[in-house]
């Protein structure tokens, strides 16, 4: 019998190397088909029963970037402890990916002490980064670095940095509560907690400044999400900005001021050139005085992608950590965004952002993590296998 024991000292390594021969892995990953990403929750967010619903785990890519968002999200961030080198790394990697490839299909993990807990999957997906320090700390050339500075910011250590991510989202929070108790049990003899965010959408896609979120997000996967080549070929990278917003003043603002900010109607999302989200903005339609119509430094325009292979998948939560004694709100969003290249796709849309963006009045960026976010793998494998194995 498999214990957890025997996967912590490396037993398992055997096992997963026999079971993942290139045939195996080849049949495995033609078998699942690329997941697309529908713009709304669905499932038990939009008032479906689906406790029972299951997200594939295995396949060419991870779980958690192209699926459709649930409605629960739990970020942690992990510090590996210090001597952890590449060879307790691949040892966490195979114990991480055996109990996420069992829970995120509504089995128990190894030496799950709450097995029931499991067998209410409810869409749960566990998807796994790894940070520059994880690359060091193996002894491999990181693909990724962390953000240059932005005029900005305001970043906290205490939301930013880390070697491991783990992103685990469900349509319900106690699946999601179960996954993470699971994960951190997993890494405690390799890595301690860093941070903790955890995060919520709505149904109507609305964040809690009352934005659409979501209306101009990538589609064309193949080339502005996915990488097609080098050894994280199927994987992409992941950017976690964690961003405060002054609600209290927002809602001070009239509703002409809120919608000349961000550039749209906060009804429906139109364009303020538009009658519909998904038109497209007249970048060049002036009002009666020859003024911009959307003005120049409105969120969407300066946010503005004109090349879709460039584009952002833009997969973000709200969050709320309640209310100061002076009865001031700690919320926000937790923008989770993914792309093929960070340097061509990310940096260039937050410079823009940072250099005169309307909507800077009232947010601020107070945490920042990037993540290489390897390529799925077949039964028998493990993430990061193409990178460390």
């Amino acid at each position: 019998m498999i214990t957890r024991r025997g996967l912590l000292t490396g037993g398992v390594a055997t096992v997963t190397g026999a079971l993942a021969t290139p045939a195996a892995k080849a049949a495995a990953a033609t078998a699942v088909a690329d997941a697309t990403a529908p713009a709304t929750v669905t499932g038990a967010a939009s008032g479906t029963a689906t406790g029972t619903a299951v997200e594939p785990f295995h396949g060419a890519h991870q779980a958690g970037v192209a699926t459709a968002p649930q409605a629960h999200a739990v970020f942690l961030g992990f510090d590996l402890l210090k001597g952890t080198r590449r060879e307790a790394i691949v040892r966490l990697l195979q114990l991480l990916t055996d109990d996420a490839a069992r829970l995120t299909q509504g089995r128990p993990a190894l030496a799950d002490t709450e097995p029931e807990l499991a067998a209410n999957p409810a869409r749960l997906t566990i998807t796994f980064g790894f940070g520059p320090g994880l690359f060091a700390a193996a002894g491999v050339d990181s693909p990724v670095r962390a953000l240059p500075a932005f005029s900005t910011d305001r970043l906290e250590k205490r939301w930013s940095g880390g070697d491991l991510l783990v992103q685990v989202c469900a349509d319900d929070t106690v699946t999601v509560a179960h996954a993470v108790r699971m994960i951190v049990k997993d890494t405690r003899s390799f890595a301690r907690v860093r941070w903790t965010q955890r995060g919520f959408r709505s149904t109507n896609r609305r964040n809690l400044m009352g934005q659409i979120e979501g209306t101009v997000n990538a589609t064309d996967l193949d080339r502005a999400v996915w990488i097609g080549a080098g050894p994280l070929r199927g994987g992409t990278t992941m950017v976690l900005r964690r961003i405060r917003m002054k609600l209290e003043t927002w809602d001070a603002a009239d509703r002409v001021a809120r919608e000349f900010t961000i550039g749209r109607k906060l009804g429906d999302g139109a364009p303020l050139t538009g009658s519909a989200e998904t038109d497209p903005p007249d970048y060049a339609r002036k009002n009666r005085l020859g003024f911009p119509v959307i003005p120049e430094f409105a969120h969407i325009r300066r946010a503005h992608v004109a090349d879709p292979a460039l584009r952002l998948l833009r997969r973000p939560y709200n969050y709320d950590e309640g209310l100061s004694p002076e009865g001031e709100s700690d919320s926000g969003l937790l923008f989770a965004s993914y792309q093929a290249d960070v340097a061509a796709q990310f940096v260039p849309v937050q410079r823009m952002l940072a250099e005169g963006d309307l909507l800077n009045e009232w947010v601020t960026h107070i945490g920042s993590a990037v993540f290489a976010v390897p390529p799925g793998c077949a039964p028998g494998g493990w993430i990061g296998e193409g990178l460390l194995g």
